[in-house]
Order: C-alpha cells, then structure tokens, then sequence
C-alpha cells in the first residue's frame, strides 16, 4: 500500500513539474484568439488591442481570427473542439452568459467545456435611433413606439447578445412592442441603422459614441446606472423614462477545458498587467470602457452569476431565439 501511494505521490508531482515547464516555456508559437462575432464590434477591437500587448509580453503573435455566426455559437464550437494546449483563446463576453439559457440545445456547455482565463473590460450601452426618428427624447421616442404597437424595429448583432437581451429588457420594462432585427455582427446592425433602414439600436458606447458625435444618430439615453464620462450630456435610461432600467457589455478570455492550469494563470497575470497601465485606463476611459480585473477564481464566480442573471431577464422579457 506504501508503494501504491509513493507512486501517486510521484506522478502528482511529476505531473506539476510537467505543468510549470509547459508555462515557462509558453508560448512557443503563435496563439489564436476566435472572436465569434463579426469584424468592426468591441470583442473584435479589443481582442486586437489586446492581441498587440500580449505579443509584446509573451514573444509570439497573438493572431485574431472572426467566426461569427448563430448568435457567437459557430466561434465558440470551434474552441471548443480545439486542443487544450492554450494556443487557443476565446474572445467572450455576455453573450455566453445569456446563451446557457437563451439556446439551450447547443453543443457545448459554458462552464463544462471552457475555462476561465481573464477578464477583459465592461462598458454601458447607448440607445440610439437614427436621425429621421421623430423623437429627440427617450420619452417622446417610448410614446412614439406605444402609438405605433410592432411597426418600429430595433437592429441586434444576433440572438444572446448584450444588444438583443438590452432590447428586450427595455421593451419588457418600457411596455412597448418593438421588433428585433437580428443581423450577423453589430458592424451590420449598425450599418442599418446608421443607413435608416432600422430604427434603433442600444450599442456599446465605445462604437456607437462616435456615430452620435457626428450627427448620424440620436443618442437617447445610456444604459448604466450614471451618466458615461464619455457621453455626460445624455441621460441615463433609468432617469430618462424607464426607471431601474440598467444593461452592460463586458469582454473575457476563455480557453478549452483542459489548458494546464499553470498556462492558464499565467496569461492571466499577462493580461492583468496589460490592464493596470495607466496608459491603457486612460485610453479606454475616452473610448467608455474600463477595464474588468480577476483572479481566474474570480471569473469563475462572476460567469456562474452572470448565468443566473441573465436567466431571469429572460424569463421577465420574454426573450427567443428568433
């Protein structure tokens, strides 16, 4: 029995040993990040930005790769199936949350099939309708929608999305019937509304913002609980006419399940630095977005929340896969 136990004991610890050396020498060629979103949208810029820095810190190129496609699902299969050697990242962000109830028959499970990596940032939404709106107001806009029940639409980059599940959380609390246009990507949502062809949108505030500034849309209110520091003169949603509203968009990395955990915390430790520059803070707050700081531990707690969070707006919207 005394055999039997050193013999665990060996192999736990060469097992360790084989851990640590696979992290020292990691990376030692190119790492992948999948977007499972469409070019032009946050997750894609900031995988890019992020993919940048960690090029610079870790020695190898950390190469972004779209896969949009079924509500982020295509993207997310595609990690899922690749080897858990940490060579291939998931771009993530609320949508995986909100899918574990919204599209329950896909192929993989969450927290069963991926990993925890990092957290990257969060960031408020902005509501918007496109110039020709007869609305400047978000109270004018919620009593132009009830007096025309299912004729206005709202633009989505697809099913689960932050901009999908924020839309139905707004109709649900505003009591009014708007019609969901789900597009591939938000690139294409916001090319339909930006060209009139749909009426509004609630997009993240580091792509819509610049839009507003320009005179193409009409920004009506934000999403969070405060104005945005990037945005001061426009009202919060909550204040504006649909009180306790509040939605947000936040990005993260994920790996296969299986990554040695040991390359696991140490990308971790990579992008958690990559987020305490002051210089990256600084540039984020002018674009409306602040960056998300965890312990892999961490992030494991706020996905199992965002879960159930996102399950009740579900159930209290009413929310489908169309």
């Amino acid at each position: 029995m005394s055999r039997i136990r050193s013999a665990i004991v060996c192999a736990a610890l060469l097992a360790a040993s084989v851990q640590v050396v696979a992290a020292q020498d990691y990376p030692t060629q190119p790492v992948r990040i999948v977007v499972p979103f469409g070019a032009g949208g946050p997750a894609d810029i900031y995988a890019r930005f992020l993919g940048q820095h960690l090029q610079e810190a870790m020695g190898q190129p950390f190469v972004v790769e779209n896969r949009p496609g079924g509500g982020a699902v295509i993207g997310t299969e595609e990690v899922v199936r690749s080897k858990p050697d940490g060579y291939t990242l998931l771009m993530m962000s609320n949508t995986h949350t909100t899918n574990e109830t919204l599209i329950p028959g896909k192929s993989y499970k969450l927290m069963t099939d991926l990993a925890p990596v990092a957290t990257v940032h969060y960031s408020d939404l902005l509501l918007v309708v496109h110039s020709s709106v007869p609305a400047s107001t978000l109270e004018e806009f919620i009593a132009l929608a009830k007096s025309k029940p299912g004729e206005l639409n709202y633009a989505s980059s697809g099913p689960g999305t932050p901009y999908h599940m924020a839309g139905e959380l707004f109709k649900a609390m505003s009591g009014t019937d708007i019609v969901h246009v789900p597009h591939r990507g938000s690139g294409e949502a916001r090319a339909s509304v930006l060209g009139g062809h749909v009426d509004m949108m609630i997009d993240a505030i580091t792509t819509m913002a610049p839009n507003h500034e320009s005179g193409q849309v009409k920004a009506l209110g934000v999403t969070g609980r405060e104005r945005a520091d990037r945005l001061p003169d426009i009202p919060t949603i909550d204040k504006a006419g649909v009180p306790g509203y509040t939605a947000t968009i936040w990005l993260g990395l994920m790996a296969p399940s299986g990554t040695p955990e040991s390359i696991i915390e140490k990308l971790n430790a990579e992008v958690n630095r990559i987020l305490e520059r002051e210089d990256v803070q600084a540039a984020w707050a002018k674009q409306g977005a602040k960056p998300l700081i965890m312990s892999t531990s961490e992030f494991q707690t706020y996905l199992e929340d965002d879960i159930v969070k996102w399950a009740e707006v579900i159930k209290v919207s009413g929310a489908q896969v169309q």
